[in-house]
């Protein structure tokens, strides 16, 4: 696939699974060998577990969203560089539901094989996520 066709799975990425919540598009935009390198422990690997992922985020936050601020492409590779906000309405990652509106930022690194995505690499600000959620001690630093 050329770059520009690379660069439009991904923003496909970012608009089906965060922007829309819509977890039944890993059938179509991700490989079934596909390879999450930050998967919860214990979560299955592949399009069930990247389901499951999708779907716990927009069970947490129905109203998140996500925009692009970078797009870079280099052989099989993308980088997107986002900005994801919501409001905390349901349960998440075991942390009942606060009804507090988030923003944080991250970067994914995605490879792509044969028109999908077969391996997925993100940092995202999650002690500000969990800061924003008050999650952490009283005092902390973070």
């Amino acid at each position: 696939m050329s770059l520009e066709a690379n660069k439009a799975l991904m923003r496909r990425f970012y608009e089906e699974f965060w922007c829309r919540g819509n977890a039944d598009a890993a059938d179509e935009l991700v490989t079934p060998g596909f390879v999450d390198h930050q998967l919860p422990d214990g979560w299955p690997q592949g399009r069930d577990g990247f389901k499951r992922l999708v779907r716990e985020w927009r069970a947490g936050f129905p109203d998140m969203h996500e925009d692009i601020e970078d797009l870079i492409a280099e052989g099989d590779r993308v980088t997107g560089r986002f900005v994801l906000t919501g409001t905390h309405e349901g349960a998440f990652l075991n942390i009942e539901p606060t009804g507090r509106r988030v923003r944080l930022t991250g970067i994914d690194i995605v490879r792509v094989e044969d028109g999908r995505i077969s391996e997925w690499w993100y940092n995202e600000d999650t002690m500000g996520l969990l800061r924003q959620l008050g999650q952490l001690p009283p005092g902390s630093p973070w």
